[in-house]
């Protein structure tokens, strides 16, 4: 069974406002606006609107694994886009604590990784 693409025309207006934060803030305004024209989504992706009006809009997937290795502050994915992420989570009231809790558990994904890292394809 092969997909289809479902392509929706519709005449529309389409209005670009300038916000104060430096950001385009963009709607379409349909013509004739009907429920069920076109389906909704809300997700990322890449916008384009070229100097002559024409807007492009591609929606991207969001590809969110679980880590492999998760401590107590600290974890460890290896992403499918062929980047690694390590990301470190501290709550305020720790942070004179910051050098110590980072060193040990830098450490301990280090480990992790060195164990695993050769074993992935």
């Amino acid at each position: 069974m092969s997909k289809q693409n479902k392509t929706v025309t519709m005449q529309a207006a389409v209005a670009v406002t300038k916000m104060e934060n430096g950001l385009n803030y963009l709607q379409v305004l349909p013509e004739n606006p009907r429920v069920g024209i076109v389906e909704p989504f809300c997700g990322r992706g890449r916008g384009q609107l070229l100097s002559n009006g024409t807007f492009d809009f591609v929606q991207t997937k969001r590809h969110k694994k679980k880590p492999e290795f998760k401590g107590p502050h600290i974890s460890l994915s290896f992403g499918e886009d062929g980047y690694d992420r390590v990301i470190f989570v501290l709550p305020s009231d720790q942070r004179e604590e910051l050098p110590k809790i980072y060193q040990k558990e830098s450490a301990m994904v280090m480990a992790y990784a060195s164990e695993h890292f050769y074993h992935r394809k």
